[in-house]
């Protein structure tokens, strides 16, 4: 149970599969708000004092109207860092690619098991909480290799005048790779870093986050190198 009740907006439009994670969810002790549409879930977080008090939202894919996708790419154009649980029958590997870039930081597949969703929940609300306390810890607030440059302040990144618009995982991959600048980051320690620890993800999820990633950094691309077979390196600008 929860010490600290943390709030998740769940966005199902199945009547049966929002009241079972409703249910689960609150028996974990979380405080929880559900809608059955995009639109309602937008009009909820388009209040600040809504927004800046929900600490994760769980969204399906296949809603009416506006759909999940919609839904999560809105809730990143707002800037905020929230972090985003996509829940959907689409299973294709295409499909989560789609889901991961959109801007969801983990994809769970219907049907699914109770104690497997709870477990990506706990990991993206551990990794959301962990960063801030991290980053208090550390007391470093910019990095910066030649022209790029990254504030974990104001989650700002900035590739010399031009500001990126930068996904979570995007951020948190970047963030990780300019803390290590040098060492080469294996697949499996970037998924702890950025999925969370002892969480499932896709085989493709990594690399479809550093291929959004290098698109967006631009002339600062070359700075993310490949190590073959082993993960990834954030180069010197040197």
């Amino acid at each position: 149970m929860q010490t600290q009740k943390s709030r998740v907006l769940v966005v199902e439009d199945e009547a049966d599969v929002r009241d079972l994670i409703v249910l689960h969810l609150k028996r974990e002790g979380y405080e929880v708000f559900a809608v059955d549409d995009g639109e309602k879930a937008l009009k909820h977080l388009a209040d600040p004092g809504n927004l800046a008090s929900t600490d994760l939202a769980v969204v399906d894919w296949m809603l009416p109207g506006m759909n999940g996708l919609d839904v999560t790419k809105w809730i990143h154009e707002t800037k905020t860092l929230l972090p985003i649980l996509m829940v959907t029958a689409r299973a294709d590997s295409t499909d989560i690619v789609r889901g991961l870039e959109s801007g969801a930081d983990d994809y769970v597949t219907k049907p699914f098991e109770i104690p497997v969703f709870l477990a990506r929940v706990r990991s993206l609300l551990r990794r959301s909480k962990q960063g801030l306390q991290t980053e208090d810890a550390v007391g470093t607030k910019k990095l910066r290799i030649g022209e790029l440059e990254l504030n974990s302040e104001t989650y700002d990144v900035n590739v010399g005048t031009e500001k990126l618009n930068l996904t979570p995982s995007e951020f948190k991959l970047l963030k990780a790779l300019m803390q290590n600048q040098g060492r080469v980051l294996s697949r499996d320690r970037l998924i702890e870093l950025v999925q969370g620890e002892g969480v499932s993800v896709v085989d493709r999820a990594i690399d479809t986050h550093v291929f959004g990633l290098r698109k967006k950094l631009g002339s600062a691309s070359d700075f993310v190198e490949t190590i073959r077979g082993v993960g990834y390196r954030m180069k010197s600008a040197d």
